[in-house]
């Protein structure tokens, strides 16, 4: 008959619980200003409503539980270790995992040609999508910039060939690496973050175009229009330099796709 006086207790159980809820409603709609490489991709997939073909990016956050491959990576066979379905990714390790190129009995590959800095950065990229510094997305600018960790030591964006003798961008290197493997995703991240680079010298623009030209087919449109992007936006430090008279003399098919293009657009 009559109503029941809620006692103190459960009054203040549950307005806690209610201001509890709400502080965490709150927290949850908050949005971040910067979104990594793969975050934004996976927005703009779930938004476009187009069929697409099979997503084959890397696995994050999968259970690892497949046989460890080790590899054995540049002259002086330096040891990575990975799960042979992170590998699988890359058709390239997907045909060593078949046992093609595996040594008998073992799971182990040889890759001596490599440098293990630039492998290195394979790696991270199949297992977290990206790799070091990350390449982060402002949605307050709306713009694509690289991390800045103050509590890690800079990277530096160029990598030491021993096959070209002289330093090369590091991310022209992960690209044609990322050709042979048949990393698509990863050509587009390795030049999208080359991109944002400022302040290289123009002996090694010009040698990692050379090194581009050589371990890229010549149907590559894109990487071609990259690096005459890079040189027009830097030809009058190319003229001072001397360093694109001597790559004129020199010829070749760098000097026909890429150079004669820029002096024409500077004249």
């Amino acid at each position: 008959m009559f109503a029941r006086r809620p006692n103190r207790n459960e009054s203040f159980s549950k307005h806690h619980n209610t201001s509890y809820d709400k502080h965490r409603a709150g927290k949850a709609t908050s949005s971040k200003q910067k979104r990594s490489f793969r975050e934004h991709a996976t927005i703009v997939k779930k938004l476009d409503v187009k069929p697409k073909k099979p997503d084959h990016s890397p696995p994050v956050g999968s259970t690892l539980t497949s046989p460890i491959v080790t590899i054995c990576v540049g002259p002086e066979q330096r040891l990575f270790a990975a799960h042979e379905d992170v590998l699988s990714h890359s058709p390239f390790f997907a045909a060593i995992c078949r046992g093609q190129f595996l040594e008998s009995g073992s799971k182990r590959v040889n890759l001596p040609e490599e440098l293990p800095e630039i492998f290195s950065s394979v790696l991270e990229y199949l297992y977290k999508g990206d790799y070091y510094p990350r390449l982060l997305h402002n949605k307050r600018r709306n713009t694509w910039e690289l991390e800045e960790d103050s509590g890690r030591n800079n990277v530096e964006s160029t990598v030491y060939s021993h096959s070209a003798g002289q330093l090369l961008l590091k991310d022209t290197m992960l690209y044609c690496t990322a050709e042979r493997y048949g990393l698509d995703e990863l050509k587009r991240l390795a030049l999208r973050k080359q991109g944002l680079q400022s302040g290289i010298q123009c002996s090694t623009i010009l040698a990692s175009a050379r090194y581009a030209y050589a371990n890229t087919p010549d149907s590559d449109s894109k990487l071609r229009a990259h690096f005459l992007t890079l040189i027009i936006r830097s030809r009058t430090t190319f003229k001072r330099s001397g360093t694109m008279q001597m790559e004129m003399e020199q010829g070749g098919t760098m000097y026909a796709g890429t150079l004669a293009p820029t002096i024409s657009s500077s004249d």
